[in-house]
This record gives C-alpha cells, sequence and structure tokens, in this order.
C-alpha cells in the first residue's frame, strides 16, 4: 500500500473495542497491522460515542489524513431499544414510533457526515451489524428495528456517492463477537482486512458508491 496512506478510524467502539477483547488485538492494531510499515492509522472513535459526537472527533484529525472511514449509529440506536418494550394499540402506531426514531436518527446521520465529507478526504461508512443476543425474539426484534438504522446509513451514503462496509455480511459468526453488540479479535480482523481493502480497491476519484463485504 502506497506510503501516503493513513486511515483515520471515527465512530463508536465498533473500532475503539479494546476494552472488549480480553487483552487481543483491538481494531487499529489491526488495521495498522494490515497496512504494514508504509502506511499508517489512527484512531479517534470513542467507545459510547454517537454520530452527534463525531464532529468532536474531527476536530483531533491528524495532519496529513487521507482516508476517513466511519462506524456509526450503534449507540444511536441502544438509545432508543426502549421502544422495543413499549405497547402500542396496533401495527401502524409501532410503525409510526419507529418512523419517528429513524427520523430523528437521519437528521444526526446525515449531519455528520456532511461534516465528514467537508474536509475533501475519500470517505466511507459502516452499516451497524447484528447483535448476538441469547434471546431468540430480542434478537429478531433488535435486527428487524435496526433495517431502519440501516436504510438511513445506505441512503445518505449512496446519495453522497461514498462507498459501504455492509459490517452485516462481514461480522456474520459467533466468534465475530467479544459480547452481544462489542466485535471481538475475531470480528476486528475481519473489520481491519475490508477497511484496508476498500482504501486498496476502491477509486474514490469516479465519486460512486460500493459495498465492500
Amino acid at each position: 500500500m502506497n506510503e501516503s496512506k493513513h486511515i483515520v478510524l471515527l465512530g463508536d467502539s465498533i473500532f475503539d473495542n479494546k476494552a472488549y477483547v480480553g487483552g487481543g488485538p483491538d481494531v487499529i492494531y489491526q488495521v495498522r497491522a494490515e497496512l504494514g510499515e508504509n502506511a499508517s492509522a489512527t484512531l479517534l472513535a470513542v467507545d459510547g460515542d454517537c454520530a452527534g459526537d463525531v464532529a468532536a472527533q474531527l476536530k483531533n484529525l491528524p495532519a496529513g489524513a487521507t482516508h476517513l472511514v466511519v462506524s456509526v449509529g450503534g449507540n444511536d440506536a441502544l438509545g432508543q431499544a426502549g421502544i422495543l418494550r413499549e405497547g402500542a394499540h396496533s401495527v401502524a402506531e409501532a410503525v409510526e414510533r419507529l418512523a419517528q426514531v429513524s427520523e430523528r436518527f437521519e437528521n444526526a446521520y446525515r449531519e455528520m457526515l456532511q461534516a465528514v465529507i467537508a474536509h475533501n478526504l475519500p470517505a466511507a461508512v459502516c452499516t451497524i451489524y447484528y447483535p448476538r443476543f441469547s434471546s431468540s425474539i430480542e434478537q429478531r426484534l433488535t435486527s428487524t428495528a435496526l433495517t431502519h438504522f440501516n436504510d438511513v446509513i445506505l441512503r445518505n451514503a449512496f446519495a453522497a456517492a461514498i462507498p459501504v462496509l455492509d459490517l452485516r455480511l462481514i461480522c456474520s459468526a459467533d466468534a465475530d463477537y467479544a459480547n452481544e453488540i462489542e466485535p471481538s479479535s475475531a470480528g476486528g480482523a475481519k473489520i481491519a482486512q475490508r477497511i484496508t481493502r476498500l482504501v486498496a480497491d476502491h477509486d474514490f476519484a469516479q465519486k460512486r458508491s460500493a459495498i465492500f463485504a
């Protein structure tokens, strides 16, 4: 990989997962290992951050950054998880509540993405992967609700003509998870490989979206 590459990871604990890997390699370590000595990577993602927090992360953007990769939205979804346990008088009422949550997230995500793109650097975003809950009901409800959040991410990425790492397909095995919602070292290795492949293979000059999985 060209020595001028300097990848910056923004977002949440999908990238900032050191606390969950039990002393094993975390995502930033794995990205740097994939890049080798002729390129570099910086971690600005913060465990627990939401879409609205990425603007603050961008204030610490290092000089020489060449590519921005964002994985955010999972904590936005977690903050609204209570809605899945609320009663509703009809399916229409339940769908309306999900639509309201989706609209709020879209406003935050669109603003975040605009802040990222304003730096005029090649950028990519990630979808939100499915959790690994032991309860089949909780797993099904959560995964279904996340389709609304992922739809927001995909539509905004497509509108901005930037590539997407689809973590739903990348982290597809139980071993990819350190717990219900955090990536393990095994999952992090997959993510790191796809990040470096995207940066190496995608032609950002064409201003087009592509899915990497």
